[in-house]
């Protein structure tokens, strides 16, 4: 780590560690810095999108409707900004039968990873834990089951040393500080302060990445929190702002930022670019929402002109958590025959609202419309 790019104003020290290199500690938050006068419109405009997809969403007849597809895309982004990558229909088809990977070069590892981060995110916004290390640490566990990487002592804080970036650009904090520095992150958790909770979101956000706790899947971890945190401290219903689409698309000036903080105390910079984020990603999350709302009004209208039975409504209910069917699931889960489940596939698929999918194991049929309104732009 070159420590002659971190200034003297760094919210943070370099101290010595193995082999004549050095690391960083952040301090404590909160930080000893004032939100600048200049950034409160673009607060308040956050907070406006954010109250506005609050509304929203409460109002929504079934709020998983939305919430569920919104975290599939999580899961694809973030796992991508960390080099994992995995298709909406892999994703999909993998939630349909999960399976445990058996070979280092198997596909079904990326699948997994995603897969995972879903099941993590799932769990991070329905449990009871509270903002805790116990609950990052539960994340964490989630997160690294069955995949590349469960030998880095999922759900335990590191003992080793890391480094970040192929030429050790930053080397986070020795683990002999690590258990100060989290107890000092888990009770800011549950500290009032002077700044806006939504602010204060993004600075413990930097703080977790500075710290980088584990061996593996920090990123992951940091931005499942990040989640987390917005839905609890913003006073969400219900978990729906998610950042990674908007840190993706500007990888390269995420990183820098974060980077930033440490060597020039630039936290202005930093919250800027996450304000500028929640302005994006909640007007985008607005439009989702209510393009799915007039598709589902249309779809309904199409199992009306055909004079489809009323259990057809269920299947179509249930194409926007997961737009993705198979014929062999449905006997189960609706307690009709094959043929008739067979049948109700042919009449979603004469109303245009399924289309079947190519080279899969077992016969399977997306809602394309559905697919293109959530995964604009990742297929």
């Amino acid at each position: 780590m070159d420590i002659r790019k971190f200034k003297e104003i760094t919210p943070g020290r370099i101290v010595p560690i193995e082999g004549g290199e050095h690391a960083y500690v952040p301090n404590p938050l909160p930080p000893k810095w004032k939100f600048p006068e200049r950034l409160w419109p673009l607060l308040v405009e956050a907070r406006g999108n954010l109250m506005l997809l609050e509304g929203l969403g409460r109002h929504l007849h079934d709020p998983s409707l939305l919430f569920q597809p919104l975290q599939g895309r999580e899961a694809i982004q973030s796992s991508a900004l960390e080099g994992t990558y995995a298709t909406p229909r892999e994703l999909l088809l993998f939630e349909l039968e999960p399976k445990q990977p058996t070979q280092q070069d198997d596909p079904a590892y990326a699948w997994r990873e995603v897969f995972n981060y879903q099941l993590a995110l799932r769990f991070g916004t329905t449990t009871d834990l509270p903002l805790s290390l116990r609950l990052i640490r539960k994340l964490h566990g989630i997160l690294m089951d069955c995949v590349r990487g469960e030998e880095h002592t999922p759900g335990e804080f590191r003992q080793l040393q890391v480094a970040i970036g192929v030429s050790r650009r930053f080397v986070p904090p020795p683990p002999q500080h690590l258990k100060d520095l989290l107890d000092a992150f888990e009770k800011h958790l549950h500290t009032a302060n002077d700044y806006d909770p939504l602010v204060d979101c993004f600075l413990a956000h930097y703080q977790f990445e500075a710290i980088h706790p584990f061996r593996d899947g920090n990123g992951r971890v940091g931005r499942l929190l990040l989640a987390i945190m917005i839905q609890h401290r913003c006073k969400l219903t219900h978990p729906w702002l998610y950042l990674s689409n908007f840190f993706a698309k500007n990888r390269e000036e995420y990183v820098h930022r974060l980077f930033q903080v440490s060597t020039n105390n630039s936290w202005g910079e930093w919250i800027e670019f996450c304000l500028r984020g929640t302005i994006e990603q909640a007007g985008s999350t607005i439009e989702c929402c209510d393009q799915l709302r007039s598709l589902k009004v249309d779809y309904m209208q199409r199992i009306a002109n055909i004079g489809g039975h009323v259990r057809l409504n269920r299947i179509v209910e249930d194409l926007f958590r997961l737009p993705i069917v198979r014929i062999v699931d449905l006997p189960t889960r609706l307690s009709i025959t094959y043929p008739t489940a067979k049948s109700d596939v042919d009449r979603l698929v004469e109303a245009k609202i399924l289309s079947e999918l190519p080279d899969t194991p077992v016969k399977a049929f997306s809602a394309p419309e559905i697919m293109r309104i959530v995964y604009a732009g990742l297929e």
